[in-house]
């Protein structure tokens, strides 16, 4: 069985420690918080250390803290030649520390600690300096996702740019709308239903065949009326970026 120790205790840390502990293919022998008291709710106290030279000996192990942060854990690890990975979307194999073997362990997915989530359909986004050590990281991640990809640090960086657009990007579309929403005492549940249609719809079609609304028609009366209705000017400019996009795209 893989033995996994797992570095860090963020939203993707704690799914990951979740879902690695609740494993009977994989064994998380440790996770490693700068405070302890933060997974304590995951694992007992025996199978957590704040102490770097108290790090047990695994088969992997992933780091999986902020962006800005991998290098520095990296370099603290008190051994070598082992294989540490990260998780992180942009960061490439070079952030980590040459003493040990690299590799990358990317769960491209949104994660809020609050929210469950389903590993079993989360494409896991692989990359590993040698073949074996590939084959070691694609035997864990198939225990937790029926999708694995081998991705390299050039395709793992436009996707994660991809991502912030489709996810990120559209998230804060969802909080004006809400906004929206309460400023004018509607509920912003008469909204999900679309939602939900439009994210549906994609799995189908390809999304510029999906674009529906004003801006693809270039009903200039009605998107007059919304720039006269939009008091808050920050909005008024988004709307008219997104609707030249929008025909711009159309364009192509």
């Amino acid at each position: 069985m893989i033995k996994v120790v797992l570095i860090g205790s963020g939203n993707v840390a704690q799914h990951l420690i979740k879902v690695l502990h609740a494993s009977s293919a994989v064994s998380l022998v440790q996770a490693f918080a700068r405070k302890k008291e933060s997974l304590l709710h995951l694992l007992p106290e025996n199978l957590i250390t704040s102490n770097y030279n108290t790090i047990a000996e695994a088969d992997v192990y992933i780091i999986s803290v902020s962006d800005n942060a991998v290098a520095e854990v990296s370099n603290q690890l008190p051994f070598t030649n082992r294989l540490v990975v990260h998780t992180s979307g942009t960061s490439e194999l070079s952030v980590l520390d040459s003493k040990n073997k690299k590799g990358v362990f990317y769960p491209l997915q949104t994660f809020s600690k609050d929210k469950e989530i389903d590993f079993s359909s989360i494409p896991m986004c692989l990359e590993a300096e040698n073949e074996e050590d590939f084959k070691t990281l694609e035997n864990v991640a198939q225990t937790l996702s029926q999708k694995v990809f081998a991705i390299s640090s050039e395709q793992r960086k436009s996707l994660h740019v991809a991502a912030v657009f489709v996810c990120n990007f559209v998230n804060h579309m969802y909080t004006i709308g809400n906004q929206i929403c309460e400023e004018n005492k509607v509920p912003f549940e008469v909204l999900q239903p679309l939602i939900l249609e439009t994210a549906n719809k994609i799995t189908d079609l390809k999304p510029e065949t999906a674009q529906t609304g004003p801006a693809l028609r270039n009903d200039t009366k009605t998107i007059n009326k919304h720039l006269e209705f939009l008091q808050e000017s920050n909005y008024q400019e988004l709307y008219k970026l997104l609707t030249q996009s929008i025909q711009n795209v159309k364009k192509l």
